[in-house]
């Protein structure tokens, strides 16, 4: 077994002070020396930004091509290694695979096979998850400031909206569909009846008026054609949906 540690800073000036990296190098040497282990090589990453991954670094991508079953790698801490959750998680998957061992010092030892593996990987799951809901709700928030401009941001074009030119553009037939579906839904309509009467005029499933009534109050009113071309336009609202008719 060949025992391997990875250290890391992230700018040059840390890494020319030493400090930092004599401190994570004596954690490593310390923890191999309890567990009776020789340390053969410590990887230095000097100067490297935590935000590039592992495996795009120079050091990196040398101790993921020395690595092999059987052998062990010391960190001595997980942002040491690992860009994100996701990373580190995808990374700890394949070096169990392999049969590499990863200790995390500060997460207590080898989390790749011993009793603390399934918390570490449910930990890192979880964190995984959280953070690509972030990156959802960015893309989300992203796409509600385009379409507030009346700009079109992608995907699949909102019931009562057209697109022309990049642009999302208020289509009056069924803004006034919508309009009727609020108001048949406030006198106590089921999704239904309210699919029911509005057959011929559009084919809509139940669940999908559901799910128009439940986002009504995010839609965007981006400016219609007729606004955008000077003519006048008056916005006629039936309870919280907004109706553009033009005169």
């Amino acid at each position: 077994m060949k025992v391997f540690g990875y250290v890391r800073v992230s700018t040059a000036e840390q890494a020319t002070n030493g400090d930092s990296l004599e401190t994570q190098k004596a954690k490593i040497v310390g923890y191999a020396m309890m567990q009776g282990w020789a340390v053969d090589e410590v990887f230095v990453e000097a100067g490297v930004s935590g935000s590039v991954p592992l495996a795009d670094r120079p050091q990196g991508e040398r101790l993921l091509a020395a690595v092999g079953k059987g052998d062990m790698i010391i960190t001595p801490k997980l942002d040491r290694m690992f860009r994100s959750a996701s990373d580190a998680l995808g990374t700890l998957e394949e070096m169990k695979g392999q049969g590499t061992g990863l200790v995390m010092i500060d997460l207590g030892g080898d989390v790749t096979g011993n009793g603390i593996s399934k918390l570490v990987f449910t930990i890192l799951s979880a964190v995984a998850e959280n953070e690509r809901d972030r990156i959802r709700e960015r893309i989300r928030e992203v796409k509600r400031h385009l379409a507030a401009k009346g700009v079109y941001g992608g995907g699949k074009i909102p019931f009562g909206y057209d697109k022309a030119d990049d642009r999302l553009v208020v289509n009056v037939e069924q803004q006034a569909i919508l309009a009727d579906m609020k108001a048949m839904r406030d006198e106590g309509r089921s999704y239904r009846g309210i699919a029911d009467q509005l057959m011929g005029r559009a084919n809509l499933k139940p669940m999908s008026i559901k799910r128009m009534l439940d986002r009504l109050d995010g839609i965007p009113e981006p400016q219609s054609a007729q606004a955008r071309a000077g003519e006048p336009v008056i916005a006629a609202k039936t309870g919280k949906a907004k109706v553009v008719v033009s005169k």
